[in-house]
C-alpha cells in the first residue's frame, strides 16, 4: 500500500466515481445546472490541498506520507484539522460525485475515506508521535482528526 500514496488514491477514486457513472444504468440524482455545484467543491478541496502543499514547502517539512517529517505544523488549516490534505481530497471527491450525480459514486468517496482514516492517518500519527512525542500528543488532544 506504500506505493499508492494519497494523491494517487485520490485520482483513482475520482476515476472510479466517473467510471461508475458510465458503467451503471442509474439515472443521475442531480442534473445540470444544479450538479455544477460540484465544481465549487472540487476547487475548494483542491485549493486546501495546494495551500497545505505550499505550507509544507515553506516550513521545509516532508509532505510524503511514508517519509519522516521534519517539523510539526500546527498553524493555518492545522488549527482546524490534523489532516487538512485528506479533508481537501475528500471535499474534492464529494465535488466529483455531485458533478457526476450518480449515487453509486459514493463508493469512491467511501473507499478514499476508509483507506485514509484507517491506514494513512494512523500510520502518520504513529510517525508523528515517534518524531515529536509529547508535543504531538498535546496537539492531537486539541485538534480533531478531520474537522
Amino acid at each position: 500500500m506504500k506505493k499508492v500514496i494519497p494523491p494517487v488514491l485520490f485520482i483513482l477514486c475520482a476515476f472510479l466515481i466517473i467510471g461508475l457513472r458510465f458503467l451503471t444504468p442509474e439515472q443521475p440524482f442531480l442534473m445540470p445546472p444544479i450538479s455544477y455545484i460540484g465544481t465549487a467543491f472540487i476547487l475548494f478541496g483542491l485549493g486546501i490541498t495546494v495551500k497545505i502543499g505550499k505550507l509544507f514547502d515553506k516550513v521545509n517539512t516532508e509532505i510524503h506520507t511514508f517519509k519522516k517529517p521534519r517539523q510539526l505544523i500546527q498553524s493555518g488549516f492545522f488549527k482546524i484539522s490534523r489532516n487538512p490534505i485528506y479533508l481537501g481530497f475528500t471535499i474534492s471527491l464529494i465535488g466529483v460525485w455531485i458533478l457526476i450525480g450518480n449515487l453509486i459514486g459514493l463508493i469512491g468517496i467511501l473507499i478514499f475515506f476508509l483507506i485514509s482514516n484507517f491506514w494513512y492517518i494512523p500510520y502518520e500519527e504513529k510517525t508523528l508521535k515517534k518524531e515529536f512525542g509529547e508535543e504531538y500528543v498535546i496537539y492531537k488532544s486539541k485538534v480533531r482528526r478531520w474537522i
